[in-house]
């Protein structure tokens, strides 16, 4: 690509249209992109960065895209498992090369693992359910040759729970030599790897400016299926209505995460369709039982009381007019074993009860939103609702990827989040909610909740080789949650995207990261 052309495609990236259609070997994507923290993949853990490390990078396998219960070969060319040893030992793809062209090898396999678990950013956690941690993950991983290696785990999972996590954006494939060679003070290559990439993916980055737009352009490298479009664009537009008009007047080819009143809107135009798309996607609130500066937070009673001071049809119906439904327990639907029951609604003086037995008055407490649909309106809806129940909430919008570095500092008190599975598994979110080991990075262990118990069972849960004995065991663990936990679980997405009429071949699955724009032609 040409200088010329770069700053052309940037330019159209960053600048709204004069209302002409978008190149005709390009994707013009309009969305937020104030979340993302980072774009290496051993960091990214953000909706729009999980959504864009799948153009980029390649894993060893990965769920396919028209069945997500399986697990497919993507950089492995086979694998044999021995469930007594813990070990897979994974055959590459002989032909697999980076968009740098060097070779995908053993050894950058090891290399990705071993980065993304001493590193220890947001999403290290998944890699720990193996009980991989930064002293023992250079004996779990063994090179035979330059095409073979040998991955052993010492937790109690199965071959297949196994695959599921290997499955996951953390366990994408970086290219050794790229990274190595941009490595300042012993940071394994993060600090580039936030803006560049080194990956086998359909596309390969050009140009990142945070907060303005993603370029992408076709990696023809890449194994598998080449892209069919030569650039992806994704360009930040914070504002949902400016989005809608993008689309509407074709300087966009695709919008995400328009208002319900956009969306609804765009039904009737002409030269758009709306897709709706089942998704894993939850918003829930958390209390951080960590801050020590409000005890409120730690409150069984407290968190008992704010079950019935969240007005959920209000929020679903009226606020977000359909595109969320109530949904109470950690397990989405369309996870086998995922609860359906919905237990609490809104009752302020049933809440007001449960404080004055508890002896609770003058509730007060602060919570971090990000300032943007649906979390802003959710925590609009929230404070109003709350004060019914004489609790004060003070809201602290920000950007996004201003909450997610105080969740991940523990300096909130409270906030809005959303959570979508990073595989196809129920442990994937009991790992999340029900499990604090001290050392790893999951909702439990960022808002302060120990929990020894909850943590012998969710081992147990994963552990358990009998599907219907497993599903009874995550029954109980999201039973337990609603009884009593710092989380109230309020509603699921049903994710809305809307296209140009002439765009073909788009495919987005339950899971964050199952985003695909290979197939995409215009």
């Amino acid at each position: 690509m040409k200088t010329t052309l770069l700053s052309l495609l940037v330019l159209t990236a960053i600048t709204a249209g004069a209302h002409a259609a978008t190149p005709a070997d390009t994707l013009v994507v309009a969305q937020s992109l104030d979340d993302i923290v980072s774009l290496d993949p051993a960091e990214s853990n953000e909706l729009s960065s999980i959504q864009t490390i799948p153009s980029l990078y390649q894993r060893l396998v990965q769920a396919d895209r028209d069945n997500p219960a399986k697990v497919v070969p993507i950089l492995a060319q086979s694998w044999k498992a021995d469930a007594a040893a813990k070990t897979l030992t994974v055959s590459l793809r002989p032909d697999a090369t980076f968009s740098s062209g060097n070779p995908v090898r053993a050894d950058d396999v090891i290399y990705s693992f071993n980065r993304a678990v001493k590193m220890n950013k947001s999403p290290a956690f998944i890699l720990n359910v193996l009980g991989w941690q930064a002293d023992n993950i250079d004996q779990q991983l063994k090179k035979i040759d330059d095409h073979t290696l040998q991955i052993q785990w010492t937790a109690d999972v199965s071959p297949a729970v196994a695959l599921n996590i290997l499955s996951t954006p953390i366990a994408s494939i970086v290219d050794q030599k790229a990274v190595a060679a941009n490595v300042v003070k012993d940071d394994f290559g993060n600090a580039w790897l936030k803006m560049h990439s080194a990956g086998s993916g359909p596309f390969k980055m050009r140009v990142y400016q945070p907060h303005q737009a993603i370029v992408l352009e076709a990696n023809p490298t890449s194994p598998g299926d080449k892209p069919l479009l030569k650039n992806i664009i994704i360009k930040n537009v914070p504002d949902p209505s400016a989005r809608r008009l993008l689309i509407q007047q074709g300087d966009a080819d695709v919008a995400r995460e328009l208002g319900p009143d956009q969306t609804s809107a765009l039904k009737t135009q002409s030269g758009v369709k709306v897709l709706e798309i089942p998704s894993a996607e939850q918003n829930y609130l958390v209390f951080n039982t960590g801050n020590s500066a409000n005890p409120l937070l730690k409150n069984p009673a407290f968190w008992e009381a704010a079950r019935y001071l969240v007005d959920y049809q209000g929020i679903t119906k009226d606020l977000l007019k359909g595109q969320y439904f109530i949904h109470q327990s950690f397990l989405p639907v369309g996870l086998p074993g995922a609860l359906e029951d919905n237990p609490f609604s809104f009752d302020p003086q049933r809440a007001k009860e449960i404080l004055a037995k508890a002896g609770i008055t003058d509730a007060h407490l602060t919570l971090d939103v990000e300032n943007k649909p649906p979390f802003i309106t959710i925590a609009q809806s929230l404070q109003a609702s709350f004060a019914q129940g004489g609790v004060k909430l003070d809201l602290l919008p920000a950007a996004g990827s201003q909450v997610y570095a105080r969740v991940r500092a523990k300096q909130h008190q409270a906030a809005i989040r959303l959570w979508i599975p990073d595989y196809f598994d129920a442990h994937s979110n009991a790992s999340a909610f029900a499990y604090n080991d001290g050392k790893s990075s999951t909702v439990a262990g960022l808002n302060g909740w120990e929990i020894p118990q909850l943590n012998k069972q969710t081992l147990a849960a994963v552990a358990e080789s009998d599907p219907a004995k497993r599903t009874q065991l995550y029954t109980d663990m999201q039973k337990e949650l609603q009884r009593s936990s710092p989380y109230i679980f309020i509603d699921q997405a049903k994710t809305q995207v809307v296209l140009r009429d002439n765009v073909k071949g788009y495919q987005q699955g339950l899971n964050a990261d199952m985003v695909y724009y290979d197939r995409v032609s215009k």
